[in-house]
């Protein structure tokens, strides 16, 4: 593993677009197609909870921290399964048409129950397919190109997030600001999520020096995750709790005054900087100090935290997004790589689901904060409290290196 200051090694400097696998850029625009459903969707909800059907801010902090913590908690069980099976992609294609087959119910739901039911569907479907997914890029990637491939698949998936609110900012003009007719559209692209999954990308075979997994969530197996795993691990939910749902970012927009048909702008921004960064992040993970770059993310993070508590304008909610998505750019990536680079090839699905269900409990907790603190002190207090945590995270984590002897991460 290089440092900041060393060489790539030879074979990093082919760590290009041109040199990854045909499945990867089938899982990318998969994933492009479903974020655009997704984010059509999620970027009218916040508002659309809150203005149409009454929902309270602690409301919208609970609907969106569970549907999150279910994904997680389905991550570990798919994870594992697609190791005991050795079948990722079955997995995989089944939790997006799960979420796929939900989309409809967003614009016909009228209370707040029908939303949180089709949200749970839809992260199940999240969970179902995600840790599948991930151990599958790892798979079909050699291992000197991971960082690149987990870096295009993401910068792909936050295309699709960015078409995804342009598209609903584009249909709230023309349909007079008609929320439920704008989120029909997105039934669309989740169904060709589904069939370029289905005929694009190929599984390859279960190696035979894979040693076999004994059942699903075996206590032997996962005692054969290694240390330097959990620490990864342990560095996603610390980084998790820093951070909360992205519809505060939206609520915070509208709460600065941004029309109702422009506040998906907002989640447009944050994934222009997401897409346009997550690559290059992710070919540097294959070449770089990873301690550095997670430095860099939290840094971000707390930047952006800052100005969208002192923001008072639209404009400034903008550049606080723009800082959020440069944020997620320098360590979601990053973290993928650094669990396939320490979990055992055959338990890639189960190191994956586990990583996931600890960030999800932590996205859930930090969602459920943040929804308290806007409605008992204010959206300022909010992001005020996030900076706080992300300082303490980005200090507990030079402490941990120094105390490696500056040593890598993993």
């Amino acid at each position: 593993m290089t440092t900041a200051g060393s060489q790539p090694q030879e074979g990093t400097k082919r760590a290009t677009w041109r040199a990854l696998p045909v499945g990867i850029w089938a899982l990318g625009f998969g994933s492009l197609f479903m974020d655009m459903s997704s984010e059509l969707i999620h970027s009218l909800l916040p508002v659309f909870m809150v203005t149409t059907l009454g929902a309270s801010m602690i409301t919208v902090g609970l609907i969106e921290g569970v549907a999150e913590a279910t994904a997680a908690v389905m991550k570990v069980f798919s994870g594992a399964l697609s190791d005991f099976l050795g079948k990722r992609k079955l997995l995989m294609v089944s939790g997006y048409a799960l979420a796929a087959l939900t989309k409809p119910i967003f614009p016909l739901a009228t209370s707040v129950g029908w939303v949180a039911t089709a949200r749970f569907v839809d992260r199940v479907g999240k969970g179902i397919r995600g840790a599948p997914r991930d151990a599958l890029v790892a798979d079909i990637t050699p291992p000197q190109l991971r960082g690149a491939a987990y870096g295009l698949r993401q910068a792909l998936d936050s295309v699709g997030a960015v078409l995804g609110p342009l598209l609903a900012v584009l249909l709230m003009f023309v349909l007079a600001d008609n929320i439920r007719h704008a989120m029909w559209i997105a039934v669309v692209p989740a169904i060709i999520t589904v069939l370029l999954l289905v005929v694009y990308v190929r599984e390859p075979e279960r190696g035979s020096d894979a040693r076999a997994v004994r059942k699903p969530l075996a206590l032997a197996d996962a005692k054969r995750l290694p240390p330097g795993y959990w620490l990864v691990v342990g560095l996603g939910a610390l980084f998790t709790l820093a951070r909360f749902s992205e519809a505060f970012l939206v609520l915070r927009g509208k709460d600065v005054g941004l029309a109702l048909g422009s506040v998906p702008l907002i989640m447009i921004v944050m994934n222009v900087f997401y897409a346009g960064a997550a690559y290059p992040a992710g070919a540097a993970a294959d070449r770089f100090s990873k301690r550095l770059l997670l430095l860099l993310g939290l840094l971000l993070l707390i930047a952006a935290d800052l100005v969208l508590a002192l923001a008072a304008t639209p404009l400034v909610v903008f550049a606080g997004a723009a800082l959020w998505g440069l944020h997620m750019a320098f360590t979601q990536g990053l973290l993928s790589k650094l669990v396939a680079d320490t979990a055992p090839k055959e338990l890639l699905g189960t190191g994956f689901g586990i990583f996931n269900l600890l960030s999800g409990g932590a996205l859930l907790l930090a969602s459920l904060i943040a929804g308290a603190l806007w409605s008992t002190v204010g959206a300022s207090a909010t992001f005020l409290a996030g900076a706080a945590f992300a300082t303490v995270a980005a200090a507990g984590l030079l402490i941990a290196t120094r105390r490696r002897g500056g040593r890598e991460v993993a």
